[in-house]
């Protein structure tokens, strides 16, 4: 069994998408993963499963979701090592200390073209600082996100993918959750 985190995009945003967790972990179970546990309300998801791509993981359950739940949005799977990468490549140590709700890790649904950094960074029209490590974008709001004019969709637009946030608190809450499974 490896243990995966899963993300779910755009869900339970005001009246949009809405799903309660106790569905989600319902939903997963039903998929046929063990040791299921959801953090927060905005489609944190880890589990245990016997199948290790995670590609596969995506679209199993982007489909299933859309009959299952009647929720069409997009699935970020990372496994519970990829997640340790995630947390241990943090270029922005010194913020995530320092103000770790003001640092955004951005999941990319596929790896950005080499170009995509630089187009990511052209994009900038604030104090905001980025970095793209594999399929994660790190990136400094000062200002915070809510006033920030690099959005989501400017963030996709520009590095051509799909994308879901999470700050850096929630990161390692579920690095704690995911590391918890992997231990069990």
């Amino acid at each position: 069994m490896t243990t995966f985190v899963a993300l779910l995009r755009a869900v339970n945003l005001g009246s949009y998408q809405q799903i309660a967790m106790s569905d989600l972990r319902d939903f997963a179970k039903d998929c046929g993963f063990l040791d299921v546990r959801t953090l927060l309300q905005s489609g944190n998801l880890v589990f245990a499963a016997e199948r290790q791509n995670a590609k596969g993981l995506e679209d199993l359950l982007e489909s299933k979701a859309k009959t299952s739940l009647r929720l069409a949005t997009d699935f970020f799977v990372r496994s519970a090592k990829d997640w340790k990468v995630v947390v241990d490549r943090n270029p922005f140590p010194d913020q995530a200390a320092r103000t770790p709700g003001r640092l955004i890790v951005m999941f990319l649904k596929h790896s950005p073209n080499p170009s995509g950094l630089k187009a990511l960074r052209d994009a900038i029209r604030g104090p905001e600082v980025v970095e793209i490590v594999e399929k994660q974008a790190y990136i400094i709001y000062p200002d915070g996100v809510g006033r920030s004019r690099l959005t989501n969709t400017v963030i996709e637009s520009t590095l051509g993918t799909r994308a879901t946030g999470r700050s850096w608190n929630t990161v390692l809450k579920i690095a704690a959750l995911a590391g918890r499974q992997v231990a069990s």
